[in-house]
């Protein structure tokens, strides 16, 4: 989907972007939203849709501030609506308890973390876990620098790395679903909460490996060539997938494909124009989603979110932490149970 950015404007500020409806900003309500870069296309196209729907009545700011940082501001009460590009973690319950902050959590998609070089790079079609782990964990700082540590048939050439920043929800589960525990890995990579900032990075750099959500390769596929993985043990598929629709909904882009979410708080849910935004954007994702290039959930899911809304069914259905390989009929069979 081609965004129309006509009547928008953008503030950037401490690491994070702000668009507001420029025709309406003196005027209104505000719904505040922050969290999730990987989250905002979709919430930006749903923002977009539901000002127009609205006339001039509500206007709706979308920061970036990533997902741990998101649920910062919104376990203290700053934001309505979170972005969020894995489960609200234990600490954060936490912190939204201690606030009295209660939430809705509602799936909008699923998303697939893609492994991106350079594409003048001529030696990798395909990546293990393995490989990845190698790459990435904390005991490679400092040791693991060139190509051929990692695989002697590559070349003796430095290994640059692109990855999300720590505050990034991307972070948590690349970590969690590579190393094998969240937040985990090597600080001496480039590390940015704006994709963007990582395409360019990997795309200037013929050394250059990053992962970055699936949706941005569509838009930069002249500039990065993606690469399948070798999920290992656990995958369903033994040899390397590239990621993809297909691949993400049958569950064999293994362990990279996750769900996303948006957490709407049950103090500013009881605004009249958040209730209405909130079952805007579950009555729209289906339609909005994958014009973002993420992969939508099945009607039923939008319909069981909508009904748990609905009902005051506040909550999450993890337990403090992502699940590595959920495939989208474990989280209908989990948000079933709410």
């Amino acid at each position: 989907m081609k965004r129309r950015m006509s009547f928008l404007f953008a503030f950037v500020f401490a690491g994070t972007c702000v668009f507001i409806n420029s025709a309406h900003a003196q005027s209104g309500s505000v719904i505040k939203i922050d969290g999730s870069s990987t989250v905002f296309p979709i919430t930006e196209a749903v923002a977009e849709e539901f000002q127009k729907e609205q006339k001039g009545k509500v206007k709706v700011t979308v920061g970036i501030s990533g997902t741990g940082g998101g649920f910062k501001k919104f376990c203290r009460g700053e934001t309505d609506v979170q972005n969020a590009s894995r489960p609200i973690q234990t600490s954060e319950m936490e912190s939204c308890k201690t606030a009295g902050i209660k939430y809705y959590e509602i799936p909008v998609g699923f998303d697939a973390m893609a492994i991106v070089v350079n594409t003048k790079n001529d030696w990798i079609k395909e990546i293990s876990v393995a490989d990845l782990k190698k790459m990435w964990s904390p005991e490679a700082q400092g040791k693991i620098t060139k190509w051929n540590q990692v695989n002697p048939a590559w070349p003796n050439e430095p290994l640059k790395l692109y990855g999300a920043g720590s505050d990034s929800g991307t972070f948590d589960y690349f970590t969690e679903a590579v190393v094998g525990k969240s937040k985990a890995s090597r600080g001496d990579y480039t590390a940015s909460e704006d994709d963007n900032t990582l395409v360019m990075g990997v795309a200037n750099d013929k050394f250059a490996l990053g992962y970055i959500p699936f949706s941005y390769t569509e838009e930069n596929k002249s500039k990065l060539k993606v690469i399948g993985v070798i999920g290992g043990d656990k995958a369903p598929i033994k040899t390397a997938v590239l990621p993809s629709k297909d691949t993400v909904e049958k569950g064999t882009y293994f362990p990279l494909s996750r769900p996303l979410f948006i957490y709407v708080s049950d103090a500013s849910y009881k605004r009249a124009e958040i209730a209405e935004f909130t079952h805007f954007y579950i009555k729209n994702s289906a339609k909005l989603v994958p014009q973002v290039k993420y992969v939508a959930l099945p009607a039923k899911a939008y319909d069981m979110a909508a009904e748990n809304v609905k009902k005051g069914k506040l909550g999450t259905v993890f337990k403090g932490h992502s699940e590595v390989g959920l495939k989208i009929e474990d989280l209908l069979k989990k948000e079933k149970s709410l």
